[in-house]
């Protein structure tokens, strides 16, 4: 890989990294500072590697450059070294004893404690993602702008408002305590679900699917399985969710960009080994006592690998549906119920489900009235379809719609 292609994706990879580690070492108040000097690290990166080469090994360059340019900021600022080293009284030589620890352990370390920060209680969900994005996934304002719809100034303006919540809020880098840990584990899982589920049904205008945002909350995920007071079943139980989502990515968008429904899908595009990993986890998600809205979802997805369109499949999955609506009710899984009812006890009987919902303002209400429709009244379903059209978020969503009706 040349410097002009690896560059951007150690940036992707390493500057969370090596973000998370210097605010570890700084305090929470001072991760522009962390930030400033990661990005200042890759900028030495794109001034030295296409004049003297890639270096053996790129990533040990980039920390050996940030772990200097930490000592040096702090060399240059006797206030900001006196608040972050107060202990040590002779200045120079703390610098030289201060330990930037960029070791593989040290980083996930970091990461994980970074992520329970970000996601403390005191900010909003949309800040946290946001922040998350930012900080731990290396992303910048206008990909994050792109992902939110809204423009750059909001995202700055956000992000700065959460970011000055946790410094007075002195929000620690480190794991929450005993029971605290419980509670604000619910928070990051949320939050890593939301991050997953805005890749996965993107409303950009230019994308259907964002996989990088998939794959970084997968990637986060990992870590929380790999860490011991994380690795629980709930925890267990989303990875195994997002594997099975992400096993059908190559098959869930056409050549055009455009969506590909679940029954339209090509199984044999299908990701086996992610199926694997998938089923491995909701195995391990399948210890203790208890059961969390995480594990139905997980269960339907599992049923949902195998494409046979069986009785025994439908009513496993509106079994779980059931389950998952009493747990926590949402509009999306009340549609999604409604149309696994339709494969058990048939269109007309699912019709009326459907219509007990009443969810007027969203277009999935119309498109799944159409589809149970097209087979008996093709003008109610024609109706149900342009309501549709006229609520769809996104050009993909008209188009498919629009499809649908041409199909009549």
């Amino acid at each position: 890989m040349n410097h002009g292609a690896l560059i951007p994706h150690l940036f992707r990879t390493e500057f969370s990294k090596i973000t998370a580690v210097l605010t570890k070492v700084f305090g929470f108040e001072h991760i522009a500072v962390a930030e400033d000097i990661a990005g200042d690290t890759f900028i030495a990166a794109l001034k030295t590697w296409p004049y003297k080469g890639v270096p053996k090994n790129p990533q040990a360059w980039l920390y050996n450059v940030a772990k200097n340019k930490a000592k040096n900021y702090m060399k240059r600022n006797h206030i900001f070294s006196e608040k972050v080293l107060p202990e040590v009284s002779n200045a120079t030589a703390g610098f030289e004893e201060m330990k930037i620890d960029l070791s593989d352990q040290n980083i996930k370390d970091s990461l994980l404690q970074m992520l329970f920060a970000v996601c403390h209680p005191s900010i909003a969900a949309e800040a946290q993602i946001g922040l998350s994005l930012r900080i731990l996934c290396g992303f910048g304002i206008e990909e994050i702008a792109n992902a939110f719809l809204v423009n750059k100034e909001t995202i700055s303006k956000r992000l700065f408002r959460a970011k000055e919540k946790l410094r007075l809020e002195n929000v620690q880098i480190e794991y929450p305590g005993e029971p605290e840990i419980g509670k604000r584990l619910e928070t990051v899982l949320t939050t890593l679900y939301l991050l997953f589920n805005e890749g996965y049904y993107s409303e950009s205008h230019d994308s259907v699917l964002r996989e990088d945002l998939c794959l970084e909350a997968m990637r986060l995920m990992y870590l929380l399985v790999e860490n011991e007071s994380t690795d629980l079943p709930h925890v267990n139980a989303l990875l195994s969710l997002m594997c099975f989502h992400a096993s059908r990515f190559a098959a869930r968008k056409n050549n055009n960009g455009e969506i590909v429904l679940y029954h339209d899908q090509d199984e044999t595009l299908w990701n086996n080994e992610l199926i694997a990993k998938g089923a491995y986890y909701l195995h391990r998600a399948s210890t203790g006592n208890t059961v969390s809205k995480y594990h139905m979802e997980a269960g339907i997805a599992w049923w949902q690998t195998r494409k046979a369109d069986t009785k025994e499949k439908w009513e496993n999955i509106l079994q779980l549906y059931n389950r998952l609506l009493q747990m926590e009710y949402s509009p999306v899984a009340a549609l999604n119920r409604t149309f696994a009812f339709s494969k058990v006890y048939g269109k007309q009987e699912a019709i009326a489900e459907a219509e007990k919902l009443q969810l007027t303002n969203n277009h999935f209400y119309y498109t799944l009235l159409g589809e149970l429709y097209k087979d008996t009244d093709k003008g109610k379903a024609k109706i149900n379809f342009q309501k549709a059209c006229a609520l769809a978020r996104t050009e993909t969503d008209r188009q498919t719609i629009e499809k649908k009706m041409n199909d009549l």
